[in-house]
């Protein structure tokens, strides 16, 4: 990939408590979990990403590793800003020469003033001439191929690692729209507590993000079950070494009360949503993206729920990265982008 002196290196950024996506020249060059490692004494970075979380959890005293970002916005404010440089560096061609940057970042839409504000000098510090940012609904409109100036209604539940995305586009802006910190995380801690609680076994984050995604269900009954998982880790009362099978009914269960919330927080954006709007939404149904679109049930569970037809994305995981990149190339004649006033 060639770049002179004169050209502005863009990029679209999908900034996720969980992963960290970045596409330039519509080519995903960056898919990352959002973690770094830091040595304590020195403050220096030592590994982010694949390689930071591949420490997680096994790392000695004088290495720490962290997540910059908790529910959807920045935690801490260094530690972001390293994160995205070595996630940067990685997009970016190598070479003496650093190109001007123009950066357009998903943001969840309920972030407040000080929390876009953070991203954006995160992003200038890092090196971006010009920072742009997009509401992740919109953005996830936009990857699904939504026309979202059209005037009529579009629904969008984007349910990531932190947050969880409710909104009804029309006519390029969010008509209703709710943001609450239920979703891909919380459904992974509840997974580590029904393990502690039904099963006495002490299990850690990735162990139960693996089980999320082996038997994750939304819902008790599945046309195609997966097969039990078989979980391995001490016993919290004698930390001798046990082995369970995990069904995904269990699963279903322990992210009964989540998934619920989810629900709620739906129909309360419904209730909001002015009737011609509601209409639309009747006839062209609830799109779901992210990562937790993926959980198995969750489509059927939730169009029981609405009574409104529910569909998942074709490609759910990346779609506000790749909405991202349609606002980046259309930057100018987007209104609904938000940039420094």
């Amino acid at each position: 990939m060639f770049f002179n002196l004169f050209k502005t290196l863009e990029l679209a950024i999908d900034l996720g408590t969980a992963n960290t996506i970045i596409i330039i020249d519509d080519q995903i060059v960056v898919d990352e979990p959002s973690i770094i490692a830091i040595n304590r004494q020195t403050g220096e970075m030592v590994a982010v990403g694949k390689e930071a979380q591949m420490m997680h959890g096994k790392t000695h005293e004088n290495i720490k590793t962290l997540r910059p970002l908790r529910n959807g916005v920045i935690a801490d404010f260094e530690a972001a800003e390293m994160m995205i440089r070595a996630m940067i560096a990685k997009a970016k061609p190598h070479g003496w020469f650093t190109p001007a940057m123009r950066m357009v970042i998903g943001i969840p839409s309920g972030s407040t003033e000080v929390e876009r504000r953070a991203v954006m000098e995160s992003a200038e510090q890092a090196g971006a001439r010009e920072v742009y940012l997009i509401q992740e609904p919109m953005a996830a409109a936009l990857g699904i191929g939504l026309d979202v100036q059209a005037p009529k209604g579009n629904m969008i539940v984007d349910i990531g690692g932190g947050t969880t995305e409710i909104a009804v586009i029309s006519l390029g802006g969010i008509v209703a729209n709710r943001s609450i910190t239920v979703a891909g995380d919380e459904f992974t801690e509840d997974i580590k507590q029904y393990m502690r609680r039904q099963h006495n076994i002490h299990i850690f984050e990735r162990t139960a993000e693996e089980i999320k995604i082996k038997v994750g269900a939304a819902t008790l009954e599945l046309d195609d079950p997966p097969a039990d998982f078989i979980v391995r880790g001490p016993h919290q009362m004698t930390a001798l070494p046990v082995e369970i099978a995990v069904s995904y009914k269990e699963i279903a269960q322990a992210l009964d009360k989540s998934i619920s919330k989810i629900e709620n927080a739906i129909l309360n954006v419904l209730e909001s949503t002015p009737p011609e709007l509601y209409s639309d939404i009747f006839a062209n149904g609830i799109w779901l993206t992210g990562g937790g679109a993926l959980l198995r049930g969750l489509d059927k569970r939730l169009a029981e729920k609405t009574r409104l037809p529910v569909k998942v994305a074709e490609d759910p995981l990346h779609a506000v990265a790749r909405g991202t990149a349609i606002a980046l190339k259309n930057y100018r004649k987007f209104p609904f982008l938000i940039t420094r006033t």
